[in-house]
């Protein structure tokens, strides 16, 4: 259903956003190591979104032409 493929959309967005504001906050304290590990979960994170935002997206396109 398209209503699921949105939420796993939308928190998929929200935990790389969250992953995002992580790395921000360990460049700020020098902390390259732990800051490049969340840069990669943000990554992830966003890649799983845009898959999750494209089934969502064709599913709403499918429902909207019935």
């Amino acid at each position: 259903m398209a209503h699921t493929s949105h939420k796993a959309a939308a928190k998929s967005h929200e935990d790389a956003a969250k992953a995002h504001h992580s790395a921000a906050e360990h460049h700020e304290k020098g902390d390259h190591g732990n800051a490049h590990e969340h840069s990669e979960k943000a990554h992830k994170n966003s890649e799983a979104a845009h898959k999750h935002s494209t089934d969502a997206h064709s599913k709403s396109t499918a429902a909207k032409s019935k």
